[in-house]
């Protein structure tokens, strides 16, 4: 399990800290092309998720790694599956019915929680 949860988390991880990091330090006009629901979401939105996806990023690997917390690992995870949920929710309101990543990003992070339930 420990091998699965670090396979999982990282590239999880590794997702949500890129994306995050977009929606840190790009405009609205650099994020359009990527994500279309950007147009309508105040920018301070945006910035915020960005921030959760990367400090959610570094809940999944860092408490596990310095074993301070590892319970954070836990949460971190069941975070990005409601943070998919939500995002699914937006798409379809939108009626952007491709979610097809969303619940690829749904079900990889249900996984984490998973592991890191059992494995932590």
């Amino acid at each position: 399990m420990d091998t699965a949860y670090w396979i999982v988390a990282g590239l999880l991880a590794l997702f949500y800290l890129y994306g995050g990091a977009l929606k840190i330090v790009r405009t609205r006009e650099q994020l359009l092309p990527m994500m279309a629901w950007v147009d309508t979401t105040p920018m301070r939105a945006v910035r915020a998720i960005g921030a959760v996806e990367v400090l959610g990023a570094a809940g999944l690997v860092l408490p596990p790694a310095t074993g301070v917390a590892p319970w954070l690992a836990i949460a971190a995870a069941a975070g990005f599956v409601v943070l998919q949920i939500a995002a699914t929710r937006v798409h379809l309101a939108r009626d952007d019915r491709d979610v097809a990543l969303n619940g690829v990003l749904l079900a990889v992070a249900a996984v984490a929680v998973w592991l890191a339930t059992t494995w932590l």
